[in-house]
């Protein structure tokens, strides 16, 4: 009989054996957080976001200085996402010179020392919302290429340290990577949304940047939750199109998919705890449904999960120490 000479219980009975026996720990290293940037926007009027309580689309001044703040405090990288004063067919503000995003880029490599990465896709910059190019009420696939590559390398000239498509057109990473190479930036990394779901948790980001589709959704594009067997075929082509981190999102609903993708691939996996997943958060904590702890403890779940970069709002709590474990 094994009871009662081996007592579980003697690993958890102080705060102290409790935290030296820790498997899984959230560094500040760990986190990205996602700026949202609007061209039209002036130095100190940045805007609440209604349905993300807490977060706010920043002027280019605001938003540099609040990189500058949490880079204090152990910020290691941050994922930008513009919102431009015009928008077009082809979203052209997305790959132009002086966008908005190409200009927070060179401000931020010349201001801090933060690992800039940068979304690459057209929903924030087309009329009609959509992540690609649109004839006949269609997404075209393989036309939206050229448009992305050119948004990635106008990236890259501005001195992006890594590129992150969203898109999730076929064949997009491999575009990027021939045309990175092409024009001499064969160290851009490129860092993948390969698994990205048609998610009803993305509904409060799409009015953060104003992406709403104008017709239709995006299942076409965005994978089904029903196969998880496809976001190992999405990750492994990928990888083999040249993608140097590969992500899931969202993150929580899809914890699964995580470890597997980690399992299978062992590369550098990012997960992105998504606008709906934050909010949700936030109102049970101000429903008093739940505590600050839930925060914690579905941060430390997504980095349990396998993830080596967790892509969230909730990051300058964690980094200013708001969310201390009580475990």
């Amino acid at each position: 009989m094994i009871f009662p000479f081996r007592r579980m219980r003697r690993l958890r009975k102080t705060p102290q054996i409790r935290k030296i026996l820790r498997e899984t720990t959230l560094n500040p290293e760990d986190f990205i957080y996602p700026l949202f940037i609007q061209e039209e926007l002036e130095k100190g009027d940045k805007k609440h976001i209604e349905t993300m309580p807490g977060q706010y689309r920043y002027s280019l001044e605001d938003a540099v200085e609040e990189a500058k703040r949490l880079e204090d405090l152990g910020l290691c990288s941050v994922l930008l996402f513009g919102l431009p004063k015009e928008k077009d067919e082809v979203g052209s503000m997305a790959f132009h010179p002086e966008g908005i995003v190409q200009q927070a880029i060179r401000r931020l490599k010349e201001e801090t020392d933060l690992v800039v990465i940068t979304d690459v896709c057209l929903c924030q910059y087309t009329s009609h919302g959509h992540c690609g190019v649109v004839e006949g009420g269609q997404i075209l696939n393989d036309e939206s290429l050229h448009y992305l590559s050119e948004t990635a390398l106008s990236h890259a000239r501005a001195g992006a340290d890594i590129v992150a498509p969203s898109d999730m057109m076929d064949g997009r990473v491999a575009a990027i990577r021939e045309t990175l190479d092409q024009n001499g930036f064969e160290d851009t990394l490129i860092m993948s949304y390969a698994a990205k779901y048609a998610s009803s948790f993305y509904a409060p980001f799409r009015d953060a940047v104003c992406s709403a589709p104008a017709f239709g959704d995006r299942r076409t594009y965005q994978m089904s939750p029903y196969t998880p067997s496809e976001a190992l075929k999405e990750v492994e082509l990928d990888i083999e199109e040249g993608a140097d981190i590969i992500m899931v999102k969202p993150a929580l609903a899809y914890l699964d998919i995580i470890k597997m993708v980690k399992d299978d691939f062992q590369m550098p996996t990012a997960a992105y705890q998504v606008s709906g997943e934050y909010s949700m958060l936030i109102a049970g904590i101000d429903a008093g449904y739940i505590t600050m702890d839930a925060i914690y403890e579905s941060l430390l779940s997504i980095k349990r999960s396998g993830a080596d970069l967790i892509i969230s709002h909730f990051t300058p709590l964690f980094l200013e120490g708001q969310l201390d474990s009580c475990f």
